[in-house]
């Protein structure tokens, strides 16, 4: 959900919950598919009391981190959690001990590697967490992680290989690092950003990155820190920031530790939240599937941030040999939250999933785009409710690309409550597979993940 200028922060979707609970979702619709055994989590901001300070979208992304979490197992009825994850600003506002807490604010997305569920930080630490939410601290897997990380690390499907990168306020540099399927740093690159005009001083805003078979993509875009918005009673000082350009960063992996060599390739500047795949069609060209923004938080000469854009799904075409990139829309359908079957990441692939956003004050509907034929399909979800980013889902013994489930949360507004749907990933429009019901609201949120109960 992208907040912004017109968001009621503490109405309808977006408003937080005040406690933490766990009770039964109950079955009102369809059948649970046995193969659905395991645990959905989402990620996002919920302030400790219970309330927004604001209605700008930078006063919804710093919040407190709260993992919901809804378990199915083996058709039956779900068991509902969610909790504040325990930091050391959790311990502060509680008046608790903190030292054996973490000093993070891990409330953007949620990823399982080396047997580790990680919540993760927009540049902090990451923090451990179990499937219902319990705080376990900092990880011992991934330990070169404790000096922070990326909200969105890429793991290979075939390798195991998790791709990160650090990007501080504090330093004009990108930290790149690969982590073994155990979690064990291989590499760290450290790869400068040096190409800025003189006034500009201070590093880009990073949310995302893509991987490829053989490289990563790391993003140096138009959205950087200014910290003179601090002196403005803003709570994050980023905005657009066109002189500094665009570009993209190519480096080919496996890494090497002390080897310099990346690619640098200059596109229209933009700014891109979220990546939808990467992959390379043959040797020497990479394919980049985005969600690009024309631009992004930018500022009115009162220093009053402006309502963005809404993001559409881009293509980029890399030509490694000549340094050329060509680009272009895949659809002029306004879209976030892309997710993709993750067995397809980093390779061709040809579907994927996402929320509708049919204006800038809200996510409503569930949207299967097909990338080789341009094809879209949704799943309608009436005015005034709202759904979260759909997680993709495979079926254990699927043998195609699209063979699983999609499961989203929604917000009714009538009721003032939220459901799980679960529709078919094959004909994502129509009626849904399954529908649970709380007694209770999911507060719009970032990122989540789907954890496979073991068999």
């Amino acid at each position: 959900m992208i907040a912004g200028e017109g968001h009621r922060l503490n109405e309808g979707a977006l408003a937080p919950v005040a406690d933490e609970v766990s009770m039964r979702a109950e079955l009102v619709e369809g059948v649970i598919p046995r193969g659905l055994n395991g645990t959905l989590l989402r990620n996002g901001p919920n302030p400790f009391n219970g309330t927004f300070a604001g209605n700008d979208m930078l006063d919804w992304w710093p919040e407190a981190a709260m993992l919901h979490s809804i378990t199915l197992n083996q058709g039956r009825p779900a068991r509902y959690t969610n909790r504040w994850i325990r930091t050391v600003g959790w311990a502060d506002y509680h008046q608790k001990e903190a030292a054996h807490l973490v000093a993070s604010n891990p409330n953007v997305a949620v990823i399982q590697h080396a047997g580790s569920i990680l919540a993760l930080a927009e540049g902090g630490p990451p923090v451990c967490v179990t499937e219902q939410g319990a705080t376990l601290g900092l990880p011992t897997t991934h330990q070169a992680m404790h000096k922070g990380a990326s909200a969105h690390p890429k793991i290979d499907p075939d390798t195991q290989t998790l791709m990160s990168f650090r990007s501080s306020w504090e330093n004009l540099f990108i930290d790149y690092s690969e982590f073994s399927p155990e979690g064990d740093e291989q590499v760290h690159r450290e790869i400068p950003l040096d190409q800025y005009p003189e006034h500009i001083n201070t590093p880009p805003m990073t949310h995302d990155m893509a991987i490829t078979e053989h490289h990563s993509v790391l993003f140096d875009l138009a959205v950087g820190y200014d910290f003179s918005m601090l002196e403005h009673g803003f709570r994050i000082p980023i905005q657009w920031q066109p002189d500094r350009g665009a570009r993209f960063c190519i480096v080919p992996r496996p890494a090497r530790e002390g080897e310099n060599r990346v690619h640098w390739v200059e596109i229209e500047p933009c700014f891109i939240q979220h990546v939808i795949n990467a992959y390379e069609p043959d040797h020497g060209r990479i394919i980049l599937d985005v969600v690009r923004y024309p631009w992004f938080l930018k500022l009115d000469n009162q220093m009053q941030m402006t309502r963005n854009p809404l993001g559409i799904p881009w293509r980029y075409e890399i030509d490694l040999t000549h340094g050329r990139v060509s680009e272009t829309e895949l659809s002029d359908h306004c879209l976030e939250l892309p997710r993709i079957n993750d067995r397809y990441t980093g390779r061709a692939y040809r579907y994927f999933y996402a929320a509708a956003q049919p204006s800038d004050v809200e996510m409503r509907g569930v949207v299967r785009f097909d990338v080789r034929t341009g094809t879209l399909e949704e799943h309608f979800i009436p005015p005034g409710d709202q759904n979260s980013e759909p997680i993709f889902v495979p079926h254990p013994d699927g043998r195609e690309e699209d063979d699983g489930w999609v499961l989203v949360c929604v917000y009714r507004r009538k009721s003032h409550t939220s459901e799980l749907l679960v529709l078919n990933a094959q004909d994502i429009s129509g009626p849904p597979i399954a529908r649970l019901t709380l007694n209770r609201r999911i507060p719009a949120g970032f990122h989540g993940a789907w954890v496979a109960t073991p068999t």
